[in-house]
């Protein structure tokens, strides 16, 4: 053996002890990129690429979140961005939820749609496979295109937006 290979840094390539690491990263919840969660990673002897740090975020629920000084940092879904009342006010961002028959479209206020969307995929209301969030719009996709319209009813019951809502 030469003495060369003495001198390679060891880099740990263990998933696991790798995802509590990151846990322990977004707990801080000052992690702002994932250029940077690699590099505080690398640092700590992790073998890392961004890809590598996206899976490993959406793998253990890690979310963008606005910190209290108003910074995106990702944190953990248990960890909570905001107060339980704002369940109350989803009515209040949602301006229209209609389908076509074959996907729900919700329309929401600027920069809500995210928000709505993480409900929805948190809480499962009616048939749905998931969701897509832009900044007003989210794009649900039902299980079954013949249950669409139960689906939709479930969905307005969950975001307390009834059909004889009001429109702006």
């Amino acid at each position: 053996m030469s003495s060369t290979s003495n001198t390679v840094s060891k880099k740990n390539f263990d998933a696991r002890a790798r995802a509590t690491a990151l846990r322990r990263l977004l707990e801080e919840g000052d992690a702002t990129t994932q250029e940077e969660i690699c590099q505080r990673l690398d640092s700590m002897g992790f073998e890392v690429t961004q890809s590598t740090i996206s899976r490993s975020l959406r793998k253990i629920g890690a979310v963008k979140a606005v910190d209290e000084t108003g910074q995106t940092v990702y944190r953990l879904m248990e960890t909570p961005v905001l107060p339980t009342i704002v369940e109350t006010t989803f009515s209040d961002l949602v301006t229209d939820i209609s389908h076509n028959g074959a996907m729900i479209i919700i329309k929401t206020a600027a920069g809500s749609a995210s928000l709505l969307a993480r409900h929805l995929d948190t809480h499962r209301p009616g048939d749905l496979m998931g969701t897509i969030a832009g900044d007003d719009t989210i794009f649900v996709a039902p299980k079954s295109l013949s249950k669409i319209t139960d689906t939709v009813r479930q969905i307005r019951t969950s975001l307390n937006f009834p059909d004889s809502h009001p429109r702006n």
